[in-house]
């Protein structure tokens, strides 16, 4: 199960908002009593300060629950000035803005994990809040995160992701259905059903299938990716405006994904198997997102959690004039 909504943070109400969807997306996954309090004051927290300090932004909520975990990550995306000193910032009672300046090391202690990244363009936070017992018992070679916007004005999204994570092996989907609005999220809600069916076969099979069950929809852009940590090897298959990039530090590798459209036209699926370096970073998305973005304006973020890479990206390079789709994978060891 992947959950995702953003609340934009635009006046006094937006804090209240936020905190509601949280409590849904809580409830939804099943989160206890005490982890659903703790997101509910992360959200308000971190939203308030978006609003004093950076003039508004948004929150973007991500849920996913597995036989392994249950767990929501926070993430509030701001282009206010940033933070001049971080580090002060993290310490009880500082303030700039005549708070009692206890949100964010509050925000820190309740969180499994916990990152800031914050430049001239503006503050990412991200927190995730997770069943203790659960997250102990579960360590995962990889790390993914996600996030997905519909198009303005659209409550559903055309754009869905899905991935899987069992041993040395992590696939995930990106989906894209032809157009926006109800009709390009069955399709690419069918797109993540096929693969959550058949997702332990390799990529270029589970594009097959895709392709065959996408025939009774408008049709989707579509890729799966395969990595195996341990051997250090990626498996991508891709059809349409899916966009991939390997990056590391001394690596920079754009995926290939033929023209076409699932369930309409597909002319050929072609794996690609290229080399997973240790200190690999995946990013996949749809062409919500401009192709030509770059990170090496935003030094030290590839170090930092993925949902913040993902969230700069979706703040700093979406276009506005689609549904947008972001996912990222690296190492859970380099985080």
């Amino acid at each position: 199960m992947f959950l995702s909504q953003t609340v934009a943070l635009s006046d006094s109400s937006s804090t209240a908002e936020a905190r509601r969807a949280g409590a849904v997306m809580a409830a939804a996954l099943g989160l206890s009593e005490t982890k659903s309090g703790e997101v509910a004051i992360v959200i308000t927290e971190a939203a308030r300060n978006a609003m004093v300090y950076g003039g508004g932004g948004q929150v973007v909520l991500s849920g996913t629950k597995s036989q392994y975990e249950a767990r929501i990550e926070i993430l509030v995306l701001d282009r206010g000035p940033g933070i001049a000193d971080l580090a002060r910032a993290l310490e009880d009672g500082y303030s700039t803005g005549g708070t009692p300046g206890t949100g964010l090391g509050a925000i820190r202690r309740m969180a499994s994990a916990f990152d800031v990244f914050t430049s001239a363009k503006g503050t990412a936070l991200f927190a995730r809040i997770a069943q203790d017992e659960v997250s102990r018992q579960f360590k995962s070679l990889v790390e993914c995160a996600a996030l997905k916007a519909p198009f303005p004005g659209e409550n559903a999204c055309g754009d869905n992701i899905a991935w899987d994570i069992r041993g040395d092996r992590c696939v995930m989907l990106v989906a894209d259905g032809l157009g926006h609005g109800p009709n390009a999220a069955d399709a690419a809600d069918e797109a993540v059903r096929i693969f959550q069916a058949y997702k332990q076969e390799s990529p270029a099979e589970i594009m097959s299938r895709l392709h065959d069950a996408l025939k009774k929809t408008r049709g989707a852009a579509a890729a799966v990716a395969e990595i195996r940590p341990l051997a250090g090897t990626l498996i991508y298959a891709g059809v349409g405006n899916i966009a991939g990039s390997i990056l590391s530090n001394t690596l920079g590798r754009s995926l290939i994904s033929h023209n076409g459209t699932l369930g309409h036209i597909m002319a050929r699926v072609q794996e690609f198997k290229v080399e997973w370096p240790k200190d690999g970073i995946l990013i996949m998305h749809s062409d919500g997102l401009q192709s030509r973005w770059d990170l090496t304006r935003y030094p030290g973020i590839l170090a930092r959690q993925p949902a913040l890479i993902a969230g700069v990206l979706l703040r700093d390079f979406r276009r506005e004039r689609d549904d947008a789709s972001v996912l990222v994978m690296k190492g859970a060891t380099s985080i």
